[in-house]
């Protein structure tokens, strides 16, 4: 669990970083994140945790759409803070230098395109 959560972390953290301006090296990253997953790790790697923890949250219907290859639903801050998790966005705002107000943000507006390009075939990959 905690590297499925490590995963996780920098996954979200590319997303907010790197992901805001490239876009696109995000899916070799996660390639490589699944490659790393354990016996007991969630084989999608972080992208797949990431999916279940919207699901968690009460989120799945916006999750799914952005896995399946219909239209990506869109999100918000606070929701974001919900399917992700207050302790989560604040190890991130720390570790990137944004305010939480801004993280979220640029999470909303980049997370649903994000998964939605990771996810072509319309499914998790694994």
């Amino acid at each position: 669990m905690a590297k499925t959560n490590t995963m996780l972390k920098a996954l979200l953290g590319l997303a907010v970083v790197a992901g805001w301006q490239n876009r696109d090296k995000i899916g070799d990253f996660v390639k490589g994140l699944g490659g790393q997953a354990g016996a007991g790790d969630n084989p999608a790697g972080g992208l797949g945790g990431l999916v279940d923890s919207f699901k968690k949250a009460g989120l799945g219907e916006k999750a799914d759409s952005w896995v399946s290859t219909g239209e990506n639903k869109p999100v918000s801050a606070p929701e974001i803070e919900k399917g992700v998790g207050g302790d989560m966005i604040d190890s991130l705002a720390e570790q990137t230098g944004l305010s939480r107000e801004e993280l979220l943000k640029r999470l909303a507006e980049v997370l649903p395109g994000m998964v939605d390009k990771l996810t072509p075939s319309g499914r998790l990959p694994g």
